[in-house]
């Protein structure tokens, strides 16, 4: 009889073991963008154990140019995504109910670089230039900054030619553009190492242009909110992730590492992500993953500043656009 109850016991710490495999929690996680040292933060926190440590399994999916994450995640595909704000705020008034939840990157890195051979060393020289533009949501900044210069977009002597550009930095090497949008952390970097030098180009900083806008941040749907079980996974989720970025700002030569390790494309090389990590560890510097209220309202009051045909992101002010309910328990 003692003999059946020890094995009883032990058969159920066994399946108690057992069930406390099956009890990690997942998150699949759509990036914005390809792996690349922008989202170090999420591959630290899987690699060094952080998700592991909170009783997630977190897949991270990669974005990239065919990828739109806001769609990714209203077709179920995903339960967070990371965005910009600006793109976030145009899924949620286009019927996409996105929220923010969570804001790592406290900076913003979008840059037009122009060539001042082309003619460029202020905004007073953008009419009749051609200026190349991102578009899938990455746009909204520019066209809200064109309207507050007073500049169409329609081109002509008085004002500029919009280049649809791809995610590269070929019209500025080819010259097919004045100038070009570029992040402080990736395209910028891919100028110099064409062989053009600081002091040939002209770079202007959309922040320091007054038209800067919270980028990469972390956005759910409205309606899983309303899931108190969601809401604890989603904090421990940023909890870990924000323990990855602090760790990758620490240790930017490790993080590059994970990046690349993480990358099945061999695209970028250790040096090119060292590049990018210790340029997006200026981004999140200072952040502890709560949104911070004046900044959202500064994107929206950009956005809102600039309403026209030419920018489309939102018409009015959003309401319920993000939450503090996931922070709040961090």
């Amino acid at each position: 009889m003692k003999k059946l109850l020890i094995g009883a016991l032990a058969g159920a710490m066994t399946m108690a073991a057992f069930g406390g495999a099956w009890a990690q929690e997942s998150v699949t996680l759509q990036l914005k963008w390809v792996t690349q040292g922008q989202f170090a933060g999420y591959y630290v926190a899987q690699a060094k154990g952080f998700y592991e440590e909170e009783g997630l399994t977190v897949e991270i999916k990669p974005g990239g140019p065919d990828i739109a994450p806001e769609q990714v995640i209203a077709g179920g595909g995903a339960d967070v995504i990371t965005t910009w704000m600006a793109a976030g705020l145009a899924a949620r008034e286009r019927g996409v109910p996105l929220v923010n939840i969570a804001q790592p990157f406290k900076q913003s890195g979008l840059l037009l670089t122009c060539l001042k051979e082309a003619g460029v060393e202020t905004t007073a020289d953008f009419p009749g230039k051609t200026l190349g533009v991102w578009f899938f949501g990455n746009e909204y900044p520019f066209y809200a900054w064109m309207a507050k210069l007073g500049l169409s977009t329609e081109g002509g002597a008085e004002g500029v030619e919009v280049l649809k550009q791809a995610f590269n930095v070929d019209p500025l090497i080819q010259k097919q553009a004045a100038c070009i949008s570029t992040m402080t952390y990736n395209e910028y970097g891919q100028v110099l190492k064409a062989g053009i030098t600081p002091e040939e180009l002209t770079v202007f900083n959309y922040r320091d242009e007054g038209v800067g806008m919270l980028e990469d941040g972390l956005y759910v749907l409205e309606e899983k909110l309303a899931d108190p079980a969601f809401v604890e996974k989603m904090t421990k989720f940023v909890r870990a992730s924000m323990k990855g970025w602090e760790y990758a700002r620490a240790n930017p030569e490790e993080a590059a590492q994970i990046v690349v390790d993480n990358d099945s494309t061999g695209a970028m090389t250790v040096e090119d992500q060292l590049y990018q990590v210790t340029e997006i560890n200026k981004l999140t510097e200072g952040s502890t993953g709560v949104l911070d209220e004046a900044d959202y309202q500064q994107t929206v009051d950009t956005l809102l500043s600039a309403v026209s045909p030419d920018n489309p992101a939102i018409t009015k002010a959003p309401e319920g656009a993000f939450s503090h309910v996931v922070t709040d328990g961090l």
